[in-house]
């Protein structure tokens, strides 16, 4: 078995790290360091990096807790990223020359895999992977997608809130200001409904659209020139992926974010093979938000699973 030498990631490794991640055939721009980073203050970051030789062939986005190895809990997906070239069995060659190296200072990884939607091409290596390993399947979420090439079918519900904001003469606007929404519909939203506030604070998610102009997206509607809801979208190659959605009470009288995604759903389609609408999951995805997940499939969207392992190194 070929022997790659392993090493944690170090701030010198940026550049190195970046040209790797933007060539992978599994990888989008969440891996690039400008994206991990924007919350290391959180998390003890014990990325790796895979050399055959001098040549970089594997990464693995990661954290440490304690003596457990995490596909970075900061992200929503993780695993291992392999250059295009890597074939099933170096793939399994590699992953077992990270176990190795591991073995000395940990006593659990936790994967987080990428939806099949994101990879460049095939790359369910990992997946086989912890199959042959035993891993143990501790969660199991559904994604909402939109497949561009199927047939959509929207349901008459859906298009009569549609009409709503046909006659309501709503709106929508794209901008690179996101305080309008995080502090006039998003925050309180959250605060109200789940006593919590989004995952990516405004200050955050400004920061972050300025280093990923291309990839960050925000869309407002409006009724009367105010703001009435919003969504902010996170563009990869091949996916429109929905990361928030909120709106206040005028969402009944003027169907404003239905309005808002039949529109989204039209631009994505000359842009995009998929769009995302996200998980509808809790409780390790054992448990469905049925509103939710009814409202997702009503505009044509069907199930996609993203899985999570637990592997034993002892």
């Amino acid at each position: 078995m070929k022997n790659y030498s392993i090493r944690p990631y170090t701030p010198d490794d940026f550049d190195l790290w970046n040209d790797f991640i933007a060539k992978a055939k599994n990888s989008t721009f969440l891996f690039n360091r400008n994206f991990m980073e924007y919350h290391k203050d959180r998390f003890e970051d014990f990325s790796l990096l895979v050399f055959d030789e001098n040549k970089l062939v594997a990464v693995v986005p990661a954290n440490r807790v304690g003596a457990e190895l995490h596909s970075h809990q900061g992200l929503t997906y993780g695993g291992l990223v392999v250059g295009k070239t890597i074939k099933l069995q170096e793939f399994i060659a590699i992953f077992d020359s990270i176990c190795s190296f591991l073995k000395s200072n940990f006593r659990k990884v936790y994967f987080k895999v990428l939806p099949t939607i994101y990879n460049q091409d095939f790359a369910d290596e990992l997946l086989y992977v912890m199959f042959l390993k035993e891993a143990k399947l501790y969660r199991r979420d559904t994604l909402s997608v939109i497949d561009y090439q199927q047939d959509i079918t929207i349901s008459a519900k859906r298009k009569y809130e549609i009409r709503k904001g046909e006659k309501h003469n709503l709106q929508i606007k794209q901008t690179n200001d996101f305080a309008e929404f995080w502090n006039e519909i998003l925050i309180p939203n959250l605060q109200q409904k789940h006593n919590s506030n989004p995952v990516h604070s405004l200050e955050e998610i400004t920061y972050l659209q300025t280093r990923f102009p291309e990839n960050i997206k925000q869309y407002n509607v409006y009724f009367e020139g105010k703001i009435i809801g919003g969504t902010t979208v996170f563009e990869t190659d091949n996916v429109a992926h929905i990361q928030y959605i909120s709106s206040n009470e005028l969402r009944s009288k003027t169907g404003s974010i239905d309005y808002l995604f039949d529109f989204l759903i039209d631009k994505y389609a000359v842009e995009k093979r998929f769009f995302d609408f996200g998980i509808s999951n809790e409780n390790n995805g054992k448990t469905l938000n049925e509103g939710l997940l009814y409202w997702k499939e009503s505009f044509g969207a069907k199930t996609l699973v993203q899985d999570f392992y637990e592997l034993d190194l002892t």
